[in-house]
């Protein structure tokens, strides 16, 4: 969730206060010693040559647990496969029943280096861990890495939608008409003067945990963080109400829905009460980004589906975003900022 760049990062009480980096970290850079400057300092994490098959994870997700875990007998390792990520390959490692030290080992799909920055990736997870804001980031390995199980569930479609969280059939577009689309958008969107703020940029449903024991929430999955239009990274969640699996645009928040959603929001950043017409202009702002998300997705399950092994019908997905982009732009194009 969209970060707007000034004060350090504070992660409650649900979703990020949007509050901004301590300026001497350093984003996609080289890191800077900045703990005399209350940003704390991220520690190395090992680095281990191991490959895992992406076709038979358990055998090389265990040898990572003997590095990691030297002190758990091999024959006392239990595990569990998660199928709910459609970009990467996720198991869990863990010898209590109640999971209270579970290792998580997440093994990259095949080819997503096209559209992930991995190294990026890293740095943006130690430096969320390092303000409290993302689990413990154990290692990395050839094609993935390992991170601590965050207890809690993991949120869907049916969830997002409680106000008290947040106190097919078509061809995909030629070539020439995506070109066109884009500049469209570039054009369109670059009026709207929306702040660039730090984002998750992939906060679907199951991105958020929930601890109901202790009141708040977390975001994993750093993959895809980065700088972006913050705009983008709200309306980007707000498609995200529709689901993965079985996509369902009538799940798409209601303007009612999204005008108290974006109150929070910017109560929470400014610290006080705001008028109608802020929320208004967010509202404005984040619908029509909403299009650029829809854009990005398609063309991401495009080569998804030339590339990845992972059992999903990428290419149906990247139609029903393609379809719903044209649907709504019409009325979204429409939409007008307040005076």
């Amino acid at each position: 969730m969209a970060v707007p760049p000034s004060a350090p990062l504070s992660c409650s009480p649900f979703y990020l206060r949007r509050q901004a980096p301590c300026p001497q970290c350093s984003w996609g850079m080289e890191e800077k010693a900045a703990a005399s400057a209350g940003c704390p300092r991220a520690a190395a994490v090992p680095c281990f040559g191991v490959s895992v098959d992406q076709d038979d994870i358990l055998p090389g997700a265990l040898r990572l647990i003997q590095e990691l875990r030297p002190h758990w007998k091999p024959e006392q390792v239990r595990t569990k496969r998660f199928t709910d990520g459609i970009t990467n390959k996720l198991v869990a490692c863990y010898v209590e029943e109640d999971m209270r030290d579970c290792v998580l080992v997440r093994v990259y799909g095949e080819r997503t280096e096209l559209l992930v920055d991995r190294e990026n990736e890293v740095r943006n997870f130690q430096l969320l861990r390092a303000h409290g804001c993302a689990p413990k980031l154990y290692c990395t390995f050839q094609n993935g890495l390992c991170y601590e199980y965050m207890r809690g569930v993991a949120l869907g479609p049916e969830h997002i939608r409680e106000p008290r969280l947040f106190s097919l059939s078509a061809d995909v577009p030629k070539v020439e008409v995506l070109e066109r689309e884009l500049a469209w958008l570039k054009e369109h969107l670059s009026q709207l003067e929306s702040p660039v703020v730090f984002c998750h940029n992939d906060l679907l449903c199951k991105n958020i945990i929930y601890d109901s024991t202790k009141g708040h929430v977390r975001f994993i999955d750093y993959e895809y963080a980065g700088y972006n239009y913050q705009a983008f990274d709200i309306g980007n969640h707000f498609n995200e109400f529709a689901g993965v699996n079985e996509v369902d645009y009538c799940r798409y928040p209601v303007r009612e829905t999204q005008l108290q959603w974006l109150r929070y929001y910017l109560q929470a950043q400014k610290g006080m009460a705001v008028t109608p017409r802020e929320v208004e202009r967010l509202y404005v702002q984040v619908n029509k980004f909403a299009l650029a998300s829809h854009f990005f997705w398609a063309l991401w399950a495009l080569i998804q589906n030339q590339y990845s092994t992972i059992n999903f019908d990428f290419l149906r997905y990247a139609v029903i975003r393609f379809n719903q982009y044209f649907k709504v732009k019409p009325q979204v194009s429409a939409l007008e900022m307040p005076k």
